[in-house]
């Protein structure tokens, strides 16, 4: 029988949960992405339950324990309990019993073989008790040992179900497949031949794929399938996939922590912000380090402009969108015009110039100073204006 273990599996909080659970003559079964990561060796970070215990049986259990809980999704069998601070997503054994591509009906089930059926992928299906012991009702180890993405049963019908599980077939496959292994056939077949789903689905659900997946350590074979497929097209018109690998090829030299907003705009396409429902901040940035890294400004004036963080997001733009590795120089100019301060103040230009002349010569004085790598002084500055 296999078993793992974890730190997170000996929590007190775990174990209280399980056990109430168990008490009360249910099954708790951990599933998805902290038993996936767990034989994996990634981080875990969400610890989802499943269980036969009905919606009402969990709240009862949980609240008798004096525990806060929160009716999260409970149409669909899933409560929200906290544990010493810390969040429980328990959901009860389900059957998807009419789906619109956005939505489904569920029944509960008491078999975790029928929760197992409606998953996914068969990676996603793999289940294990508070001891660590693994259910594999799929075969879902045999794939995740082979690091092989494949879903559940057809491919076109887990498709149908939810149009969002295309994004995620690619993003999983940026994370968690072989990429020597290529693609699953079927599945491929299905996410071409139902990108068109993806119309129905909101832009902020596509967005949150979107950046998850770009922020894979190497997203770019995935992204690239996507604009073969005509997924990417689909969802970012106009987007093209040629200067992405470089952009993530030069972040892995710097040492740099992978960018998704920065590799969004490598990617381009029509009126990705709103398409996307980007956050403002992000819609800035995408704004911001797109037009300077087309602006013809040299990688000092984009520190200068830009600052520490965006700065060197749009020199590594430039660099990919010419088709050339960035050069240490131009990162080093780029830090140093983040830190430069301009010496010159509009009041210093006062009594001699006035109204728009003191902007006209400001811009003139910030030109020359940007062109001499901010050597020029205040006192130059005004000196060469004065004259």
């Amino acid at each position: 029988m296999k078993t793992i273990s974890a730190p997170w599996l000996e929590s007190p909080a775990v174990q209280h949960v399980c056990k109430l659970l168990e008490a009360g003559g249910y099954k708790a079964l951990f599933v998805g992405g902290c038993v996936r990561n767990t034989l994996l060796g990634f981080p875990v970070s969400d610890h989802d339950l499943s269980t036969d215990a009905p919606p009402q049986a969990v709240i009862a259990l949980m609240q008798d324990a004096g525990l806060k809980v929160i009716p999260t999704g409970i149409e669909h069998g899933t409560v929200t309990v906290i544990v010493d601070d810390e969040p429980f997503e328990i959901t009860t054994f389900r059957l998807d019993v009419a789906t619109d591509g956005r939505r489904a009906v569920v029944h509960f089930a008491t078999n975790v073989v029928d929760d197992a059926h409606r998953r996914d992928f068969t990676m996603n299906a793999i289940y294990c008790d508070r001891h660590g012991e693994i259910f594999d009702p799929l075969d879902g180890l045999c794939d995740l040992n082979a690091r092989r993405l494949r879903f559940v049963g057809t491919a076109v019908k887990r498709v149908r179900e939810d149009y969002l599980r295309i994004l995620r077939f690619f993003r999983f496959s940026a994370w968690y497949a072989d990429p020597e292994q290529g693609m699953d056939p079927e599945a491929l077949d299905a996410c071409a031949g139902e990108s068109d789903g993806l119309r129905q689905i909101s832009a902020e659900r596509i967005g949150a794929e979107m950046r998850k997946l770009l922020s894979a350590p190497e997203p770019s074979q995935a992204v690239s399938v996507m604009q073969t497929t005509g997924v990417l097209p689909t969802i970012l018109p106009g987007a093209d996939v040629t200067a992405l690998p470089i952009v993530v090829h030069i972040e892995q030299q710097l040492g740099r922590r992978a960018d998704p907003v920065l590799r969004l705009a490598a990617l381009g396409g029509e009126d990705v912000a709103n398409r996307l429902r980007l956050s403002r901040k992000d819609a800035r940035k995408l704004e911001r380090i797109s037009d300077a890294a087309r602006s013809g400004m040299s990688a000092r004036e984009m520190g200068y402009r830009l600052g520490a963080s965006d700065g060197p997001a749009a020199v590594i733009l430039y660099s990919a969108l010419i088709g050339v590795s960035v050069s240490p120089k131009a990162m080093e100019e780029a830090a140093r015009g983040a830190k430069a301060e301009f010496p010159v103040r509009a009041k210093d230009l006062m009594p001699d110039h006035a109204g728009p002349e003191i902007g006209t010569a400001m811009k003139a004085m910030e030109r020359r100073w940007i062109e001499s790598s901010f050597q020029l002084s205040r006192a130059e500055l005004l000196s060469e204006s004065s004259q």
